[in-house]
């Protein structure tokens, strides 16, 4: 026996040939909107603005000269670094597209994987709500196109809880406790940690459906907005989900994940990182988006199988 690590798989050549082909059919929508593609180095400097992008955990090595390196755990963060230093003097919009492997520190043994394929687009320097609906329906039209039929996408808002939370007087070590069950989608345990305080911090973020959802909710005009700019079969895409908190710490605005009924796992997602460019030493407003190639093959054949 010759066993390789946990959280890691052998791809054969039929569904290499598959999983080839669906990156092919996204390749090709995306470039029809403008998005280049770059490759960027499977390892960068360990950094903090790419320490934003490792709430899930890296892996971290050193170099001959004792300098730390970490593999890359998502392309947001190296995409924002080629903008704001090979891209220093063109003007914005920057459009870019990847597809490129990234490596997290995960629980393999939940069936999590460390290592997996991921297709994405940023776009650089397009504020709310034009950016975020261009994204959206950039997102939708690569998914229509590899086939797939019943997906959804859940659409929140990264400042919406802890603006809430601020608004009931939460202090600063409970407030982290209250985001880590969002992010788990733990709401049992997120009543656990709220007792005691304001019941909307427990009643709103298990709201969901449609723009109903956003009536005399503060802080949400930019939701609709969003809503308002999308083409009509991508808004029927759309379900507003109040307490969808993303796992990585750069995002600031809209925030969506997508969603199969044939699977159990979110297919992709994204949200907007209005910061992190500023960090990085060219402010621009930025949103983007990414999707496991992998899990978007097993819902397609889900899908085929349920039908």
């Amino acid at each position: 026996m010759h066993p390789i690590p946990s959280g890691t798989r052998d791809v054969l050549p039929d569904e290499m040939r598959e999983l080839r082909a669906l990156a092919d059919t996204m390749r090709e929508v995306f470039e029809s909107f403008g998005y280049g593609e770059v490759y960027t180095p499977a390892i960068e400097y360990d950094t903090p603005a790419q320490r934003l992008g490792s709430s899930a955990g890296v892996y971290r090595l050193f170099d001959d000269h004792g300098a730390v390196l970490q593999l890359r755990s998502d392309m947001t963060v190296p995409i924002a670094r080629v903008a704001a230093t090979r891209y220093a003097n063109v003007a914005p919009p920057l459009r870019f597209s990847s597809f490129a492997h990234v490596y997290r520190g995960v629980r393999p043994h939940r069936g999590q994987m460390r290592e997996f394929l991921q297709a994405g687009c940023e776009l650089i320097g397009s504020p709310s709500p034009d950016g975020t609906v261009e994204a959206l329906t950039v997102l939708c039209r690569a998914l229509d196109a590899t086939g797939l039929q019943d997906y959804k996408i859940g659409l929140g808002a990264a400042s919406l809880y802890p603006a809430l939370m601020e608004s009931h007087g939460v202090d600063a070590a409970r407030q982290q406790e209250l985001l880590a069950h969002l992010v788990g989608r733990n709401f049992v345990g997120l009543e656990h940690a709220a007792e005691g305080l304001h019941a909307d911090l427990v009643d709103v973020p298990q709201r969901r459906g449609g723009p109903e959802v956003l009536d005399d909710l503060p802080g949400a005009e930019g939701l609709r907005r969003v809503h308002a700019g999308l083409p009509g079969d991508v808004a029927t895409r759309v379900i507003f989900d109040l307490g969808l908190v993303r796992d990585l710490d750069y995002y600031t605005g809209a925030v969506f994940e997508v969603y199969d009924a044939s699977i159990g796992t979110p297919i992709g997602g994204g949200g907007r990182y209005d910061e992190l460019m500023g960090q990085l030493g060219r402010p621009m407003p930025a949103v983007g988006f990414a999707v496991g190639v992998d899990v978007l093959h097993e819902a397609l054949a889900a899908e085929e199988r349920d039908r």
